[in-house]
């Protein structure tokens, strides 16, 4: 059964953190969510690893400050500058030996990038591996929503002005009798051709547990972020970059130039999927996890599942 603990921070920020395996396992993943999103999006990867690894691997999964059922944080510290200050002092405190592997969806994997970029000595002396689901190293550079250029540069000025109203509002959580009333946005935003009916709820009650401070606040670092230099320094580690073709927040190009500046990694594109992927293809992101630590164990790859959908050799591959 998952162990349910609390991280407290320099600045007193408290973070929900669930662990499975033995504490002295080699190797140690550690998996980050998304942006208003929480640990819980990743509960069929834990499930296929752990049944697949069982003892051979330490599972995490955390709330980042602000989100799932982690405390609020002052304002001024939403910033992927600081979620990657967290990540380093979240692999001291769970992982104070071994190997670790890093899985990051969307804003998680940005996280990632933020620590490699600001400890980058304590990143190499302990990372073994890499995963990155529908997330970017280029701010909101292709993020168009799927709409036309002129229609996404007015909706994201609308976006910019809306997070900066939401980050003034400290800890309050959305409504939701609203959520539940936005819920065919969420839907259309977050997730491709098909959607269980499970996973668009599982996600709103995601959002409904992030502070109005954590929605709001994180935006302007999000789409700042440019990460492609720190990426060319990891060429040498096991990776794997995963997208969807529907996915209207991170779209192929996102995952295209990561696998670019990560020239051995394996870049997967689904078809019809959007940026919900560890739930729309979780058999084919618990392939690409399972690829990575089979390289870090040193045990072959697996073979990767049916219907897994083509893989793209990345640019110059």
């Amino acid at each position: 059964m998952p162990e349910h603990s609390e991280l407290r921070l320099p600045d007193g920020v408290r973070l929900h953190v669930e662990t499975t395996g033995p504490v002295d396992a080699d190797v140690t993943v550690i998996l980050l969510h998304g942006w208003t999103l929480d640990g819980r999006s990743w509960h069929r990867q834990l499930t296929a690893l752990h049944e697949a690894l069982g003892a051979a691997v330490r599972l995490v999964a955390y709330d980042a400050r602000g989100h799932g059922r982690s405390s609020c944080m002052p304002l001024r510290t939403a910033t992927l500058a600081q979620l990657g200050d967290d990540l380093a002092a979240m692999v001291d405190a769970v992982a104070p030996t071994g190997r670790v592997v890093l899985v990051g969806h969307s804003m998680g994997g940005m996280t990632i990038m933020e620590y490699a970029h600001r400890h980058p000595e304590h990143f190499a002396a302990r990372t073994a591996g890499l995963a990155f689901v529908s997330t970017t190293a280029e701010g909101h550079t292709h993020t168009v929503y799927g709409l036309t250029p002129r229609i996404a540069r007015l909706i994201r000025l609308a976006e910019t002005a809306g997070a900066g109203v939401l980050a003034r509002c400290g800890s309050w959580r959305p409504p939701r009798a609203l959520l539940r009333a936005l819920r065919p946005s969420i839907r259309w935003l977050l997730f491709g051709d098909h959607c269980d009916a499970t996973d668009i709820r599982l996600v709103t009650s995601a959002v409904a547990r992030a502070s109005l401070r954590s929605i709001g606040g994180f935006r302007a670092s999000i789409g700042a972020q440019h990460r492609l230099d720190t990426l060319t320094a990891l060429a040498h580690l096991p990776a794997a970059a995963l997208v969807g073709d529907r996915d209207r927040l991170t779209p192929p190009p996102c995952a295209e130039s990561i696998a670019a500046a990560l020239p051995t990694t394996d870049l997967t594109v689904c078809p019809g999927a959007g940026h919900m992927l560890m739930m729309e293809r979780p058999d084919v992101v618990n392939g690409a996890l399972l690829g990575v630590l089979g390289q870090v164990l040193g045990h072959p790859a697996p073979d990767r599942p049916a219907g897994s959908g083509p893989v793209a050799a990345a640019p110059g591959a």
